[in-house]
């Protein structure tokens, strides 16, 4: 039996309490009016029993302060950040000293070898962009790894059936300049505030011991057939030839050594009369054309590999401009297209003024934000490369006209076709023309750093490459990142390979501002995932209006339909995976559309982001996805 008008059918779920969902109504009058009167009394003070219960629906509580937060992979980032915040540096000084800590203890995902992009608000309020992925070697082309077939430890996670050829995975081979390091003296050269030994030390003290956590401990296990490959990295991951466990003190005393030596070279400088500016140099030159380049490069020649001294030294990177769209009033800021952030601006534009009204997570919510996903990541994988070698489409690409354009693709069913847009002047080649769609297989992670700080910088970045089974170049300590995968062997594609060419890299924060001022910053790994995951997080706070933390803990989705960035380069039309939280009835709606619908772990999400939200009163408040173990901390 139904009840009048204002029934718990009237209104939205989440406005109601668990205890509604028991209530009956016995085909009585004297029993209905009793349980009417219940039922109203109920609905009255739902609001304030929802408000009561907050706390308890959340893993973890938001992260609040004034003076400043930060959140990242692990507390050991976090704390090494807060340290320099207390200390009396600003947010760019504690993102680059977590990020160096980051690169010491979280080598199952990140190296001092690998990529960090960076975006960076400054106190005046300018947005800018690092780049902080490297290039390929000199000797490296694309022909020459099209008559080049894998040998034992190039590829560790999949047997390469069907390809015609292959980047490597793992191994010398893949090899790329180490962007990570330039990308953060850049930055701290150009808008911190402290010297490079200072924001250098805790990286240099957990370099010396750290605690061995068990994500560290699982992942040496995992790769230690392909670690025991390389002397280099057996004596640095499998001491005396043994499994470490949690709760093991790991040492990395050649990285140590390498770290204090860059410090030094910023003593001497110093000593010398250097100013802080040109004291940074001077650790730059020690890495990329000093002792340190000289090592990498002896240690690569001596393993047959293709990166030289000469790509070292010839490596230097610049602050760019991001790309950026606006958002029902916000202007959200990415990387640009030699990253796939542009991914996120497409995919906004394509949403426009109807998502929020859908519902949070329901079917048509769902499928219109993941056709529209679809048609950005199309995009993405035809038109996208290194902008120093090809020219993307980009003005038409992020234009309002082209979105309404695309927008009229998503129809009621699940789209199977990968379908970029047609754009005249520009030959947009998607990799399913020439290789038969395959599924994706999975790779090692990334990891991510945002903060800010009460004046208004604001630092996100998304740290990766050098990941385990990572090679540690001879006695540098400094493992090699596996970054030359994401490639493309196709011809005439904007991402092939080419000698001295960045690849299009997955990796991508978000910086978010309203009128000028700074409101959020996100930063997840996930490779291909990272940008659905951004989306999703942006609108759960923007959109639904959720804090911090309940943003990054609410239940997501992931499609797959799009060219893997990774090792085999899969893809898998139509697939798309729906947090086991999801009601199932919404799963059955998708898939009755024509989505190929799989139920995941929440623990498996393949990502884990981080954000910080800035409100008008000026609270910063910072959330860390509790489904990875990541940290937050505010001051």
């Amino acid at each position: 039996m139904s009840c009048c008008r204002g029934s718990p059918a009237a209104l939205p779920p989440a406005a109601l309490p668990r205890a509604a969902a028991v209530i009956t109504l016995e085909e009585k009058p004297g029993a209905i009016r009793v349980r009417h009167y219940a039922l109203l009394l109920l609905l009255a003070v739902a609001p304030v029993l929802a408000q009561r219960r907050e706390p308890e629906r959340l893993l973890r509580p938001n992260a609040r302060g004034t003076h400043a937060a930060i959140a990242g992979g692990t507390g050991y980032a976090t704390e090494a950040g807060m340290r320099l915040l207390h200390a009396g540096g600003n947010a760019v000084d504690a993102g680059v000293g977590a990020m160096f800590t980051a690169a010491v203890t979280e080598y199952s995902h990140f190296g001092m070898g690998g990529e960090a992009p960076i975006l960076i608000r400054t106190k005046d309020g300018r947005v800018v962009s690092i780049a902080g992925v490297g290039t390929m070697p000199k000797r490296a082309t694309a022909g020459y790894f099209r008559q080049r077939r894998l040998s034992p430890g190039e590829t560790y996670m999949i047997e390469p059936q069907g390809l015609k050829y292959m980047v490597p995975t793992s191994g010398v081979m893949a090899a790329l300049v180490p962007g990570m390091v330039d990308a953060a003296l850049l930055a701290l050269k150009e808008f911190g505030s402290m010297p490079f030994g200072q924001v250098a030390e805790s990286a240099i003290e957990r370099a010396d011991a750290t605690p061995l956590d068990e994500e560290r401990a699982m992942t040496i296990r995992a790769t230690r057939t392909v670690i025991a490959l390389w002397p280099t990295s057996m004596r640095v991951f499998l001491p005396e030839g043994r499994l470490p466990r949690a709760g093991d003190l790991f040492r990395q005393p050649d990285l140590a050594r390498t770290l204090r030596a860059m410090a030094n070279a910023e003593k001497k400088a110093l000593a010398g009369g250097a100013s802080r500016a040109q004291a940074i140099d001077a650790v730059r030159d020690f890495f990329y054309r000093g002792d340190i380049a000289h090592r990498i490069a002896a240690f690569v020649e001596s393993q047959g590999g293709l990166l030289r001294y000469e790509d070292m030294a010839a490596f230097r990177l610049e602050v760019e401009p991001p790309v950026s769209a606006v958002y029902h009033g916000y202007r959200v800021y990415k990387p640009g297209f030699w990253s796939q952030g542009p991914v996120m601006l497409e995919t906004l534009n394509l949403l426009g003024d109807r998502i929020a009204s859908l519902g949070h997570n329901s079917p048509d919510y769902i499928h219109t934000m993941v056709e529209a996903l679809k048609l950005a990541y199309a995009d993405r994988d035809a038109f996208y490369g290194d902008p120093k070698f090809v020219k993307a489409p980009a003005e038409r690409l992020l234009s309002p006209e082209y979105a309404a354009e695309r927008r009229a693709l998503i129809g009621p069913a699940a789209s199977l076709a990968f379908r970029p847009g047609a754009i005249e002047g520009f030959n947009g080649r998607h990799p399913s023309v020439e290789s038969t769609p395959r599924p994706a297989n999975l790779t090692q992670d990334t990891t991510c750093l945002v903060v800010a700080d009460a004046s208004g910088i604001v630092f996100a970045s998304t740290p990766s490459g050098a990941w385990l089974p990572s090679v540690i170049a001879g006695d540098t300590g400094i493992p090699l990142t596996q970054r030359a995968q994401s490639f493309l062997l196709m011809p005439g594609h904007p991402n092939e390979l080419a000698p001295g060419k960045r690849p299009r890299v997955t990796l991508s924060p978000t910086l978010i501002t309203r009128d000028g001022a700074p409101a959020l910053a996100i930063a997840t790994p996930g490779g291909d995932n990272q940008e659905q995951v951004q989306v999703q997080v942006m609108l759960n706070v923007l959109e639904f209006g959720m804090t911090a933390q309940r943003a990054v803990e609410a239940p997501r989705v992931q499609t797959r339909h799009l060219v893997s960035s990774f090792d085999n380069h899969g893809m898998a039309p139509g697939e798309l995976d729906l947090d086991e939280r999801i009601e199932p009835r919404t799963a059955r709606q998708l898939a009755e559309r024509g989505h190929r619908v799989e139920t995941r772990s929440r623990w498996a999400s393949e990502a884990a982001p981080v954000v910080i939200r800035i409100l008008p009163n000026g609270v910063i408040e910072a959330g860390a996805d509790p489904y990875a173990y990541r940290s937050a901390k505010a001051w």
